[in-house]
């Protein structure tokens, strides 16, 4: 029998909204919506290619957390405030992903719940 996982962050929000930050199930992970922030606050205010940046460095220490990483993510889905920073958006993918590959997806959205929010990403990483 699988066995069903839920990471959490430790966010207020989780229980509010009834979430995990991913859910392992057997060898396949589902990382939650991820933005560029911080304790601090929003990473990279303005900048489409920060947020990214960061957005992926975050999720990566999630996949780490549950003993998966960056090579065994099969597919990413981003979400962007304004399409037309598309390229700046890829560069960063790009960045991890070039070798690895995974099918995406890159969707213009009308917002976030914070509107310093540029990008948002999920992603799917599988084992084996």
């Amino acid at each position: 029998m699988t066995t069903r996982k839920n990471i959490s962050s430790g966010a207020k929000w989780e229980d509010v909204v009834g979430y995990s930050r991913a859910v392992q199930f057997g060898n396949i992970i589902e990382v939650s919506g991820t933005v560029a922030v911080n304790e601090a606050g929003v990473v990279g205010p303005g900048d489409f290619y920060l947020q990214t940046k960061f957005i992926i460095q975050k999720i990566e220490g999630v996949l780490q957390q549950a003993g998966f990483s960056l090579q065994d993510v099969v597919r990413t889905r981003t979400f962007v405030t304004d399409i037309t920073h598309w390229e700046e958006v890829g560069r960063a993918h790009g960045e991890f992903f070039a070798k690895i590959k995974p099918s995406t997806s890159m969707i213009e959205v009308s917002g976030f719940i914070e509107p310093e929010y540029l990008v948002e990403m999920e992603v799917t990483a599988m084992k084996g």
